[in-house]
């Protein structure tokens, strides 16, 4: 579909992203969905408030920056707080097993659905 979203996008600046009513339409249409005016004027400005957030990402300069593996690189040897690994919650299966259609042992049973 990055195809079908690249064919359709309108680029009013070269460096800019943008979509149109006819692009939401056009898109709706290939996902098999279904929007009023309203919910297409307003899925509108969400996306579009998307491209403008990436376009505010990339006109920062990263030039330089070494990307990281994973964000507590920075934090050097810090230990990370985590809780202690206890039981916090009663067992309580049997309640919430109450509404299931089937039980047997603990555990729900459900149809086969795969031969």
């Amino acid at each position: 579909m990055g195809d079908v979203l690249a064919a359709t996008v309108i680029h009013q600046d070269p460096n800019r992203m943008s979509l149109t009513l006819p692009d939401i339409e056009r898109i709706a249409h290939l996902a098999r969905l279904e929007f009023n005016a309203e919910q297409q004027t307003r899925l509108l400005g969400q996306l579009n408030g998307f491209f403008d957030i990436v376009d505010q990402m990339q006109a920062v300069n990263t030039e330089g920056i070494t990307p990281l593996a994973h964000p507590t690189e920075v934090m050097g040897e810090v230990a990370l707080r985590l809780r202690p690994d206890v039981v916090s919650e009663p067992n309580q299966r049997e309640a919430n097993q109450r509404s299931a259609p089937a039980v047997e042992q603990g555990l729900f049973l459900v149809p086969k659905v795969i031969e």
